[in-house]
């Protein structure tokens, strides 16, 4: 690939004792392997995001949106991202608040940008939660992806930082391909013209 974009992937859960960052850990090295991205890793414990809202909408406000100072490296993370991944859990068959919250934080940092999905869990590895976010970022003007990983009984199915699961990087490979695919073309459109939102 003559040319690498900007993917910034997400760690969702800020649960104690969490294990999205060793799936994300995975799954940025697949992506540096890949060779189409540049690759940063954003964790959502590491950013201040209050669950109560200013009244206005983000899609409105612009970046006069008045977000926490220390959102602003998450919303950077955002406005720089080519692609997005999202590394989720899934609780109660959906996917964290903090994740939602962020989300809901921002509006225009994910519109024509494509967004791929990562999920680990119990017998369903997550896909309840993946299933529900592609609702939410479809409704952002975003592109989900459609193959994406999940990674069931993660507990017993996880050894030393990667997934016993042989087929586990042709999995992620597939994912990686058509992310590319859709960043290298959503990004020539958003140069091309304004996104109608």
């Amino acid at each position: 690939m003559s040319e690498k974009h900007t993917l910034v992937i997400i760690v969702g859960s800020v649960r104690e004792g969490r294990f999205g960052p060793v799936v994300a850990s995975w799954v940025a090295e697949q992506a540096r392997a890949h060779g189409g991205f540049d690759v940063e890793v954003v964790d959502l414990a590491d950013v201040e995001i209050p669950l109560s809202l200013p009244a206005a909408s983000p899609k409105f406000a612009g970046d006069s949106y008045p977000r926490p100072e220390g959102m602003a490296p998450l919303t950077s993370r955002l406005e720089e991202a080519e692609a997005v991944i999202l590394v989720t859990p899934e609780y109660n068959h959906s996917y964290p608040a903090s994740l939602k919250a962020a989300i809901d934080w921002h509006f225009t940092q994910w519109t024509a940008k494509p967004v791929a999905f990562v999920s680990y869990g119990g017998a369903a590895g997550g896909r309840h939660a993946a299933l529900h976010l592609e609702n939410v970022l479809t409704e952002l003007h975003a592109v989900t992806i459609r193959d994406g990983l999940a990674f069931p009984n993660y507990f017993t199915a996880w050894q030393d930082g990667r997934p016993l699961d042989p087929e586990a990087p042709g999995y992620a490979k597939v994912l990686l391909d058509q992310l590319a695919w859709w960043t290298a073309a959503l990004s020539a459109a958003r140069e091309a013209s304004p996104y109608p939102a």
